[in-house]
């Protein structure tokens, strides 16, 4: 079997992506449950963090714990890579001694060259282009609270960013329609919105684009490695603040979420996590369930019943 890598969600064909939500429901239940389910022992996962986080080392290391495997934290200090050691070289190495890797860096170039030399699934954890895994949980948590989501409508507040370019790859593979408001200057890749737009709109009114959605979504105003623009981008972004009078706007069964870490005051309202349109903590959790699922089925190959 070919290796197959998690790269961006446009890697698993729209059927393969069901199949993984559905599995990541399913270990979420299991995990609920207290049911032992241990197909990775002896297997190793590499985490390679050139951007840190708390969700994305918890989630994977607990899920690989979880499935009787072991994971394996790797930074730039503690590394090679760190030292200038060529990607192509280390992919090489680090691929012959473990089973699946996962990175989180900022260039997306580096996971797709790692995934070139890379003789095990390589899955993007998070770059300044994509955010698949998150989208995966989003789509979990989305299809456990409402159903499928084909045909339904997605409102993205705020910047343009890597989470904004997920949800364009999401709408396409998932059936829906998405609007993304966004201020002048901070619109998501133009090429991606060109190529999707039979299922992507771009507007300024943040009211607009969400008048009867199904859910909205945002992110901080400004990410990892732009923090020297925080002040300008909180003057741009101040008035695409989610609060609970634009969940008015929406559909009556409108849900909200969040990746996290939220910032109360900015990006949304003091309130607004506490509404209980709000499904940010099963959000949060499904990032576990999700990769899990992920996980299963990249490695299914090598899977011990």
């Amino acid at each position: 079997m070919s290796v197959r890598h998690f790269l961006t969600l446009k890697d698993l064909s729209k059927s393969e992506l069901k199949q993984v939500i559905a599995r990541a429901t399913e270990l979420r239940k299991m995990q609920h449950a207290g049911d032992i389910y241990q197909p990775f022992v002896g297997r190793t996962l590499a985490m390679i963090f050139e951007k840190s986080s708390t969700r994305t080392r918890i989630s994977f290391e607990t899920g690989m714990g979880q499935f009787g495997g072991q994971a394996l934290f790797l930074s730039p200090q503690s590394t090679q890579l760190g030292r200038g050691e060529p990607i192509e070289d280390s992919a090489r190495v680090v691929s012959s001694m473990v089973d699946i890797v996962m990175i989180r860096t900022f260039e997306h170039e580096k996971v797709e060259k790692f995934a070139e030399y890379s003789s095990v699934p390589i899955i993007n954890a998070l770059t300044d282009d994509f955010h698949p895994c998150q989208l995966l949980a989003d789509m979990q948590t989305f299809h456990e609270h409402r159903g499928s989501i084909e045909g339904k409508t997605v409102t993205w507040v705020g910047d343009g960013n890597n989470m904004c370019a997920s949800f364009i790859h999401a709408a396409d593979q998932f059936g829906f329609e998405l609007r993304v408001a966004a201020p002048y200057g901070f619109e998501p890749n133009p090429h991606l919105v060109e190529k999707y737009k039979h299922c992507v709109s771009v507007m300024e009114s943040v009211e607009d684009a969400s008048k009867d959605s199904h859910l909205i979504v945002t992110d901080v105003w400004a990410s990892m490695g732009q923090e020297s623009e925080q002040n300008t981008r909180a003057k741009r972004f101040n008035p695409y603040q989610v609060t609970p009078a634009l969940l008015d706007k929406a559909a009556p069964d409108v849900l909200f979420m969040h990746c996290l870490p939220a910032h109360r005051g900015e990006e949304i309202s003091i309130d607004l996590l506490d509404d209980p349109r709000s499904v940010v903590w099963d959000e949060a959790e499904n990032r576990l369930h999700a990769q899990k699922a992920l996980m299963e089925f990249l490695l299914q190959d090598k899977i011990k019943l």
